[in-house]
């Protein structure tokens, strides 16, 4: 098992933090390799909540499947996808330090084919600057100012 621990420093309220990446609708906002989120269930947030993530990468549409295993509006969610013969299994975590929000995403990667056990080695790496790009577009998107009418 790999665990792959990034934190992000975000100057916003921790409702926005959370609802960023908490509502696959909102995460879809933010991110631009993701280009539609397909909710597979009629609960569109919260455990219990299935939806599928369809990102461009590398010119080609990727898909992953996501389980909301566990949500607790303002602090976590918990996220887990069993694929390519490996189960990632994510936490976000929101909490208040000052005047800032620490965003903090854990996950687990527990690969159970040899195949996938070798490919995830190349990957890892790839992986991690990926996940650290989106959490900086979560900053960003976070602290824009609201547009004013």
């Amino acid at each position: 098992m790999t665990t792959i621990t990034l934190t992000e420093r975000i100057t916003a309220p921790v409702e926005k933090v959370f609802a960023t990446v908490g509502d696959a609708n909102e995460f879809l906002k933010v991110i631009p390799s993701v280009v539609r989120v397909e909710f597979l269930t009629e609960v569109r947030k919260g455990v219990g909540s299935k939806f599928r993530e369809v990102r461009l990468m590398r010119g080609k549409e990727q898909a992953v499947v996501l389980d909301v295993t566990e949500y607790c509006e303002n602090e976590r969610i918990r996220l887990v996808s069993d694929c390519g013969g490996t189960i990632w299994d994510t936490i976000f975590t929101v909490r208040e330090v000052g005047k800032e929000v620490e965003l903090k995403m854990v996950m687990e990667v527990r690969a159970y084919t040899i195949l996938a056990k070798v490919i995830n080695c190349f990957i890892l790496g790839m992986l991690k600057k990926a996940i650290a790009s989106d959490m900086a577009l979560i900053r960003a998107y976070c602290e824009e100012e609201p547009a004013k009418a």
